[in-house]
């Protein structure tokens, strides 16, 4: 699969030009190495001081970045138009290089720089679970196929090497610094009110969603979500031919599901791919949300050219991401699933939907630091589905007042006293949830500390209540 006619990079200047990169994380590193190593004159700026990098992985990895790399931290960002390229980093927003010539974050250098097809995609909630899945059922289907962007390698880390297809996961902030991004095949899984401190309004961060469509041809394709109508509608701004997915009906282009199969149709003509519960499950695919994410990647590698039963293969040994509504302790039938990763509401309420199997079972612990968004219809499902809220961090009032009484409340100053507030309260049956519906920086390094922290106080209150019971002593 050679992409040599479909790519004009605009790299080849670039040994020429005096690029500023801004921020010093993983993906700034990887953009600096990346234009040094073109002969680039760079200047990588990080406005935290050195102290701040304090993991000696990193430091090294600044220094090994060489001569050709002025490294500054603790200092002010230059003035954008003093440089002929920008790379910014996915957290700096888009006025902090305004007057910048060009500007191309790290996934728009790692497009004009690979020779194959590009699979991206974007979305509120799934989109790692996503590009896991597709990543898994191209080489399933014998294609040499790497994940990266936003789900953590950066996507520069994927030149050079010997694939046959990229999988990029790629955020709406990442989409603010693109300029010739054509994925052969672009995937939009949903798209609801996150991010809205940086954006401004639903309308720009949907814009921003949209740009993953925006320079796509007659010959790509736009795999979207038929059931989510801000999706639908962007099928108007794409000159791709468009494959739906949806949980609700079978499609003529398209993913749909059926008892017991998932049906792929092109044309009118059907694939059909048994898969009971049991072969959905071993996909973590249970949840409706998660099912979007499996229909979504069948798809998406349709769409490339691969033979979806062959794709198949990989649900049978595919595990679920960590922190994505992943059961972490169990004890006297009460289960603690940490789904920290769900840090909007749209992401909170498709997890509190995952767990319907009886009513007001569904112990939920909540909150940390909100995004601009509202609750929306989170309050709704949370009143038909949770006993009762367990609240932590700054949105804490916020989320209480949403919930307008039809939740009862507690609060708690950290998550280790939610999950033991939780524990006591829980019954046989019962399941303890994480879904924060926040980001995390409140109070945590990242959601991922976030998670840890839920897992390891689940684990202790699971092993003190053992203990308990081992020794007859009365639970609540």
């Amino acid at each position: 699969m050679n992409e040599e006619a479909r790519v004009d990079d605009g790299l080849a200047s670039i040994g020429e030009w005096k690029v500023l990169v801004i921020g010093l994380g993983m993906t700034g590193r990887s953009a600096a190495a990346f234009c040094a190593a073109r002969g680039a004159r760079v200047v990588a700026v990080d406005e935290r001081p050195a102290t701040s990098f304090g993991d000696p992985a990193t430091i090294e990895a600044l220094t090994a970045l060489g001569r050709n790399v002025d490294i500054r931290t603790g200092s002010g960002i230059p003035n954008p138009a003093d440089f002929d390229l920008v790379v910014p980093s996915p957290g700096v927003p888009r006025e902090r290089y305004a007057g910048a010539p060009r500007a191309w974050g790290d996934i728009e250098l790692a497009a004009r720089a690979l020779r194959i097809p590009l699979i991206a995609v974007t979305g509120t909630n799934g989109k790692s679970t996503t590009v896991r899945l597709i990543e898994a059922m191209l080489r399933a289907a014998g294609l040499r196929a790497r994940a990266a962007g936003n789900i953590g390698a950066p996507a520069l880390d994927l030149v050079g090497e010997a694939l046959d297809v990229a999988v990029l996961e790629v955020s709406s902030f990442q989409l603010e610094a693109v300029a010739s991004l054509r994925p052969r095949v672009a995937v939009i899984l949903n798209v609801t009110p996150d991010h809205l401190d940086r954006h401004g309004s639903f309308e720009a961060y949907v814009d921003a969603k949209a740009e993953l469509l925006a320079r796509q041809e007659a010959d790509d394709v736009a795999v979207l979500n038929m059931d989510d109508p801000v999706v639908r509608a962007l099928a108007a701004r794409t000159r791709a031919r468009v494959v739906g997915f949806s949980r609700r009906g079978p499609l003529r282009d398209g993913a749909s599901v059926d008892t017991g199969r998932i049906l792929l149709s092109t044309g009118g003509a059907r694939t059909e791919i048994p898969c009971d519960g049991a072969f959905l499950g071993a996909a973590g695919a249970t949840g409706g949300h998660n099912l979007d994410n499996v229909l979504a990647a069948f798809a998406a590698v349709q769409a490339l050219g691969v033979d979806p039963r062959r794709a198949a293969g990989a649900l049978l040994d595919f595990e679920g991401l960590p922190h994505r509504c992943q059961t972490v302790a169990a004890a006297a039938g009460i289960t603690f699933v940490d789904d920290s990763k769900a840090t909007n509401a749209g992401a909170a309420e498709r997890s509190l939907e995952s767990f319907a199997h009886e009513p007001l079972r569904t112990l939920w612990i909540a909150g940390g630091r909100t995004k601009g968004a509202t609750l929306g219809s989170l309050a709704e499902t949370a009143a038909a589905r949770v006993r009762e809220a367990f609240l932590i961090g700054e949105a804490a009032d916020e989320i209480e007042t949403g919930l307008d009484g039809r939740v009862p409340v507690t609060r708690c100053d950290s998550i280790e006293a939610a999950v033991e507030a939780a524990g006591r309260a829980a019954r046989p049956g019962d399941v303890v949830l994480l879904a924060p519906g926040c980001a995390s920086f409140d109070q945590f390094k990242n959601a991922e500390e976030r998670g840890d922290r839920f897992a390891a106080a689940a684990r202790e209150w699971v092993a003190s209540r053992t203990h308990r019971d081992s020794h007859g002593e009365e639970s609540r």
